[in-house]
């Protein structure tokens, strides 16, 4: 697998309420993914950019949303989101307090 893949499976972050109570409960982070990334990709990639040991790795595919644009009907993006669970001791952290 080489590096400059790896760089561009995580897509972002998920910074929410239910994102942050897993990360507290169960030591969980979700990531915005590609759409053809798989399990070992994402740990993988997780891993060389945050410098963590990665336990676990649960990706599901969200579909998006009915929505009205005026008269017409439309539909957001599909996307995936991965959660991944770290080892113990191993944390991550968004807040970016420079």
């Amino acid at each position: 697998m080489n590096q400059e893949r790896l760089l561009k499976i995580l897509l972002s972050p998920i910074i929410s309420e239910k994102a942050s109570q897993a990360a507290d409960a169960r030591g969980q982070y979700a990531f915005r993914v590609l759409p053809d990334a798989n399990k070992h990709e994402v740990g993988k990639a997780v891993e060389s950019l945050f410098d963590v040991q990665v336990e676990q790795v649960q990706i599901l595919n969200v579909k998006g949303k009915k929505k009205r644009f005026g008269q017409r009907l439309g539909q957001r993006k599909d996307w995936r989101k991965a959660y991944v669970r770290l080892a113990s001791g191993h944390s991550i952290d968004f807040g970016g307090n420079a």
